[in-house]
């Protein structure tokens, strides 16, 4: 199954937090995979500030480490193996560097106007039909996607995006 990447900008520097908050909702419900996500917003004077950024690799290689951290650990040091077992699963998971690119994500927030926000998620799957039931009740512009031109055209009206895909 191929992800797809969907970057959304907002007018407002609180909307890319509410659809995150929508998407995450649907995830938590069996909807759709997310694998990776962050929301931009650049304030009036125009500093840039990530948050929300969910690697499903940093989590899992945060996970398997501590497992190893734990079990290698615990004959000597049971504590100790799993904090630092859950440190270099963290660091392993951000040298995998498997999801959205965290250049990418800053080159994105230099660009868009104070006051504004963006969302970058990673999608797992082909279907956008739960991703535009979410987004229907916001409205926003699509920045890029990997999505084909269809599933693209779907996000944008969805969105009420009357941009034209370039």
């Amino acid at each position: 199954m191929t992800s797809s990447l969907i970057v959304l900008a907002f007018d407002t520097m609180d909307e890319a937090e509410q659809v995150h908050d929508a998407l995450v909702s649907a995830k938590k419900q069996g909807m759709l995979t997310i694998e990776d996500s962050a929301v931009v917003v650049k304030d009036a004077e125009g500093k840039v500030q990530v948050k929300n950024q969910t690697s499903r690799g940093t989590w899992t290689a945060t996970g398997i480490g501590g497992a190893l951290g734990l079990l290698i650990g615990g004959i000597f040091f049971p504590i100790g193996g799993l904090v630092l077992g859950l440190a270099g699963g963290a660091l392993v998971g951000r040298l995998m560097d498997m999801g959205v690119d965290g250049k990418f994500v800053k080159d994105v927030g230099e660009q868009i106007q104070p006051g504004t926000s963006a969302l970058f998620v990673l999608i797992k799957g082909e279907n956008p039909a739960t991703e535009v039931a979410v987004l229907r009740q916001f409205k926003g512009r699509v920045l890029q996607t990997t999505l084909d031109s269809e599933a693209e055209a779907a996000i944008r009206r969805a969105l009420g995006d009357d941009s034209v895909t370039a």
